[in-house]
């Protein structure tokens, strides 16, 4: 029994280590880099990476914080278990982007990040009208699923008029955002997938 308790320490040894290089290169971090963001040493980073050491709740908690994914992100694999985000309704976590000062509001659903893949869905509210939007450009692709309001939405040359109902996907290279809000209060859905490289 005792081999079969070490051969599982091990497994999950390098299912640790597997995850927590994976999580650092999608980051585009070195393992010094990495490391002093947790607040590790270079040398415990490299033995985690390497299945050499067994890591305290503590240390793997600091990891997964560096890292930007939640702990038990760092054990997928294991059981073949696989993530999910589930933000119950009115608790989607407030966040500052560029058009906040001008009364746009976003509440983040939800984000999973993987080794080649990262996405993203914020809930978009506009409240006040402005003459001034703000332009995004990321990498990545976007999709706008529109709840309430109508407003126009530019994306390159190109302008689209949305509705309750209407979609818009594009690539998030080129710089888009709102034009004009014609009915008020605008609330949309926004899920951005991202690919290869992690876009901040």
């Amino acid at each position: 029994m005792a081999a079969d308790a070490g051969d599982d320490d091990k497994a999950l040894e390098r299912i640790i280590a597997v995850r927590a290089r994976e999580y650092r290169q999608a980051a585009g971090a070195s393992v010094g880099g990495m490391a002093q963001r947790v607040g590790i040493s270079k040398a415990m980073l490299s033995k985690i990476e390497n299945a050499q050491t067994a890591c305290s709740l503590t240390t793997l908690s600091r990891l997964a914080r560096g890292l930007g994914v939640p702990v038990t992100a760092l054990f997928r694999g294991m059981n073949d278990e696989r993530e999910a985000v589930f933000v119950p309704a009115g608790h989607g976590a407030r966040i500052v982007r560029r058009g906040t000062r001008i009364g746009h509001e976003y509440a983040l659903l939800g984000a999973l990040r993987g080794s080649n893949k990262r996405m993203e869905a914020l809930e978009v509210t506009l409240t006040e009208s402005s003459e001034v939007f703000p332009l995004f450009q990321h990498g990545g692709t976007e999709l706008i699923y529109m709840l309430d309001g109508v407003m126009v939405y530019g994306h390159g040359k190109s302008s689209y008029t949305l509705g309750a109902g209407d979609a818009l996907q594009f690539d998030g290279e080129a710089p888009h955002g709102p034009e004009k809000l014609i009915t008020l209060p605008i609330r949309f859905l926004t899920v951005t997938a991202f690919g290869d490289t992690p876009h901040h």
